[in-house]
């Protein structure tokens, strides 16, 4: 991908975060990665929404080195690097620090699946990484950040694009996708799923859905012997 392509497609991405409303002020960041150059594209650290244009966002090499742009690159640069690095299946990473699933985060425990909403997009539970430690504070923070959303994913079994998101204990929700579009996809619907599970909780008390629910649900949306929608050889 021509590297002003791929700037102006995460500068549409961070834009349609602002325009859900899962970024206030400059809270937030979404990036998008062209693996045959080796560059990152990412939001500008601190620059209003409003403000931002394609030339502001910035291009650095996978090692964190600026190639291109006029601002510092998001101080969450090292999370996303992080991810990209660990999972060669992600091509677009997203952060929020949105209402519902920053709760969750906060809460610090799992955002269980417990309907089909959920279940068409996460194949399980998505997971709250564990409270990193102060020695990780301290260190590489945004790195260990990172490291610790990687920890998680793997010590639960999933691939990444099955489980295409995360809660970082006290902090907040991570989402990633095949694409800057498709991260901010992701991450649009986590706080929706987030948001219904909090409301559920006024009427009851929810259950999780059953297994075979589940996997008939994000089966059916993900994998080879996916069915809903559209062949797309047939209808562009």
């Amino acid at each position: 991908m021509n590297p002003e392509d791929l700037k102006r497609d995460v500068l549409a991405a961070n834009l349609e975060l602002c325009r859900r409303g899962l970024a206030l002020f400059t809270w937030g960041n979404a990036s998008g990665i062209d693996r045959a150059r080796g560059v990152v594209a990412i939001k500008p650290s601190g620059v209003p929404y409003d403000a931002m244009a394609a030339d502001d966002v910035v291009l650095v090499d996978l090692d964190g080195k600026v190639a291109g742009g006029r601002y510092r690159p998001s101080s969450d640069l090292e999370t996303h690097l992080c991810l990209y690095l660990a999972f060669p299946d992600v091509g677009g990473v997203v952060h929020t620090h949105s209402t519902y699933a920053t709760a969750w985060a906060q809460a610090g425990i799992d955002l269980a699946c417990e309907g089909t909403t959920h279940a068409d997009y996460f194949h399980g539970a998505v997971p709250c990484t564990r409270r990193l430690t102060d020695g990780e504070i301290a260190g590489a923070y945004e790195q260990e950040t990172g490291m610790v959303i990687v920890e998680t994913i793997r010590q639960r079994g999933f691939a990444a694009l099955a489980m295409p998101a995360a809660l970082v204990h006290g902090h907040g929700p991570f989402a990633w996708g095949t694409g800057p579009a498709d991260a901010v996809h992701n991450a649009v619907v986590l706080e929706e799923v987030a948001r219904i599970a909090i409301l559920s909780r006024g009427v009851a008390s929810p259950q999780p859905i059953a297994q075979t629910l589940l996997n008939r649900h994000f089966l059916r949306k993900h994998g080879p012997g996916a069915y809903y929608g559209q062949d797309r050889t047939n209808h562009p």
